[in-house]
């Protein structure tokens, strides 16, 4: 008999409802799927389909009504520390630099502080941040800020790096080359990802699979493999392997109802 594997990440018949005071809405109804170590899985699907709340039941900080989610085939039934979070906003304390941002993550876990301290500047400079340690928040770009918010959530060095619509607020410029850092950054980590966006070609150049997941209630509508090589190349997106997958996204979109070209 073959033997099997238990995969590293396993939501099964994940579902997730709320009470609004009066009536209950499903966000997500008996979601199940997978994840290997080191997998970059991203997620798209309309507004309101409960992808926030999948990452949230990812990283511990909600609790299924039914249905489990595992890590390495145990159930996640509190705060899962070993993940690292970025959210739409980079949620930087106005108060702390750059570097003193960081090290936050240390500061709460009480990781020893000249090897945190060493850490957190080779990760600020890693994404272009040499020299800006000393700035606070509001002497950054945006974009310069959801790299210190990066660099915060991979501090700790986590198995698990959950990232809810991250690149979001960006210009397009900006999104394109934290797009880049990102892919090196995980070519160089392997850590395991699991990105949220509502950008198709964001999804299609980052993730070894894409997840479209349907109107709420959220069920897989459909799944894609994506066999560009690595690195890959802003370039890529001008070819037809590349458009042709994110055309095919897009019609699993228009199947749903959720983009139309025609009248209603």
């Amino acid at each position: 008999m073959a033997a099997t594997t238990t995969p590293f990440v396993e939501f099964d018949r994940f579902t997730k409802s709320f009470d609004t005071g009066g009536s209950v809405v499903t966000a997500v109804n008996e979601m199940s799927f997978q994840l290997e170590r080191g997998e970059f899985l991203a997620i798209v699907g309309p507004s309101g389909c409960g992808k926030s709340t999948l990452l949230m039941a990812l990283a511990g900080l909600t609790q299924p009504t039914s249905g489990q989610v595992r890590v390495d085939g145990t159930p996640i039934l509190a705060p899962y520390t070993d993940a690292g979070i970025v959210f739409q906003n980079a949620e930087l304390l106005p108060w702390r630099t750059a570097l003193q941002n960081v090290l936050l993550q240390a500061e709460v876990r009480k990781a020893p502080k000249a090897e945190s301290e060493a850490r957190a500047r080779e990760l600020l400079a890693s994404v272009g941040l040499k020299g800006f340690e000393g700035r606070y928040p509001d002497e950054l770009s945006g974009g310069m800020q959801q790299r210190v918010s990066l660099c915060r959530a991979l501090l700790h060095d986590p198995d698990i790096l959950v990232m809810d619509e991250p690149f979001g607020a960006l210009d397009a410029l900006t999104r394109d080359q934290i797009q880049i850092d990102l892919q090196r950054l995980w070519m160089e980590r392997r850590k395991t990802v699991v990105f949220v966006t509502h950008s198709i070609d964001e999804a299609v150049f980052l993730a070894d699979r894409v997840l479209v997941f349907s109107p709420r209630p959220a069920r897989i509508a459909a799944e894609f493999r994506v066999p560009l090589a690595r690195p890959r190349h802003l370039s890529a997106r001008a070819g037809r392997e590349f458009g042709d997958l994110v055309g095919e996204i897009r019609g699993v979109f228009e199947t749903l109802g959720v983009l139309s070209e025609g009248e209603r």
